[in-house]
């Protein structure tokens, strides 16, 4: 492998450092080290971060190409300082085999962009009646550790626990959509104001609440691992502050877009704008910024969620939920998080990089060992211009599909680099 010499960044917003990149390791960190043999990167001015991991990414093959690829989407996550994601479990068919989870992980081997790792489902077909081989994908080449039937609650309670207890295990974790289903039948948007005034059907925050609660309580019975998917509501975070007070295993985990977006959008009538969970009030944005910022969210994670024109160019009540996220996502954390003062990049790198890896089960990236790019520690790692400023084009994305709600937003920060164990899939903000 080629020897990069990145000179100047900050590690983590720190001191000026160069740093020597060989064999996929640091191995060498201080300054005026020497270019002899290396290719360099000019970083000053640069915060130098370890590459980020999303817990939460919907590459939808097999099954709607058309919307994504596994090599679009990891192209996508690269360009956006990512260098593993978690592939969701909803394709066609199904990750409710070790086949179809050892394919999806062979495609991602295979494009080069980043690691991807498959999530399991934790139901045959996602339909929620009973258990999938949870046992096999765990021990398949995959070595699947998350499994969720995300775009579906597990709402069964007997079969929550059942699947808790499985995989204590092997140390898994179930990720749950916190969804109670009889409270959001033809659910359209949040439920509010805004839903009153616009007559369209409304999404309580209690049918949210009313599972996380519901799961923290049996991942306390069974002592078992709950991870909860893009909480949404002021009352979710509540409840799992309540649940972590109690010593149990819960983790949850916020979008770029609740971080940042209200419900109001709605009254635009533009699809792009209608998400599951839907998007909340200002209130409960404030509740989530608060939230991650004091750790009671862990994480940070996309809910990366690709769509067919013909899926979400259309009127709003038969338009598919979801929108684009990994080449927004750390423009929009240093917009709500960074630029407000609520975390300093020290916590950006823990929120998007060190805690999803621990949630996920596979090795931390250790590029931010110690509170700095230590030597030997890993090469995996994002540079990124915090003074840079970008509008969003969703034709210039590497996504294949456009539909993102910050299309023509102006956004502070730029990736410029990405390494993967040492080897450069970003370049000056371009695919290397």
């Amino acid at each position: 492998m080629t020897d990069w010499l990145i000179k100047g960044a900050a590690p983590l917003g720190g001191a000026p450092t160069d740093l020597r990149l060989r064999d996929g390791r640091v191995a060498e960190a201080g300054t005026n080290l020497s270019a002899a043999g290396a290719q360099v990167v000019d970083a000053a001015g640069l915060i130098a971060l370890p590459g980020l991991v999303d817990l939460h990414t919907h590459l939808r093959e097999p099954g709607r190409e058309d919307a994504e690829t596994v090599a679009s989407g990891t192209r996508a996550a690269a360009l956006g300082g990512f260098t593993t994601v978690y592939a969701m479990a909803n394709t066609s068919p199904v990750a409710d085999t070790a086949g179809v989870v050892e394919q999806v992980w062979r495609l991602g081997r295979d494009a080069g962009h980043c690691d991807v790792r498959p999530v399991g489902a934790v139901t045959v077909g996602l339909a929620g009646l009973r258990l999938a081989e949870l046992g096999a994908m765990a021990s398949s080449a995959a070595a699947v550790r998350v499994f969720s039937d995300d775009g579906h609650c597990v709402a069964d309670p007997l079969l929550m626990r059942r699947a808790l207890e499985y995989v204590k295990a092997f140390d898994g974790v179930i990720a749950q959509h916190a969804e109670e289903p009889r409270l959001t039948e033809d659910a359209q948007m949040n439920e509010g104001v805004v839903s009153a005034r616009l007559g369209l059907p409304g999404w309580p925050a209690a049918a949210e609440e009313a599972i996380i609660a519901r799961d923290a309580l049996l991942a306390g019975h069974v002592g078992s691992r709950l991870h909860v998917c893009h909480v949404s509501t002021a009352g979710s975070v509540e409840i799992i502050r309540w649940a972590k007070s109690k010593g149990w295993r819960v983790t949850a985990e916020v979008t770029p877009h609740h971080l940042l977006l209200t419900d109001d959008l709605a009254t635009s009538y533009d699809p792009v704008f209608k998400v599951n969970p839907p998007l909340r009030t200002a209130a409960d944005v404030e509740a989530l910024r608060a939230g991650l910022a004091d750790g009671t969210i862990d994480c940070v994670a996309t809910d990366h969620a690709p769509h067919a024109s013909q899926d979400k160019e259309t009127e709003w009540a038969v338009a598919r939920p979801g929108m684009l996220g990994l080449q927004t996502a750390l423009s929009v954390v240093t917009e709500t998080m960074v630029a407000t003062g609520r975390l300093d990049w020290a916590g950006v790198a823990d929120r998007m990089a060190l805690a999803p890896a621990r949630i996920g089960g596979h090795p931390v990236p250790d590029a931010a060992r110690g509170g700095s790019l230590a030597v030997d520690a890993s090469a995996s790692m994002t540079l990124f211009d915090p003074a840079a400023r970008w509008k969003v084009d969703p034709y210039a994305l590497a996504s294949r599909s456009r539909n993102t709600p910050f299309a023509g937003r102006d956004l502070p920060g730029r990736v410029v680099a990405t390494f993967l164990r040492g080897r450069p899939t970003v370049l000056d903000g371009k695919l290397a």
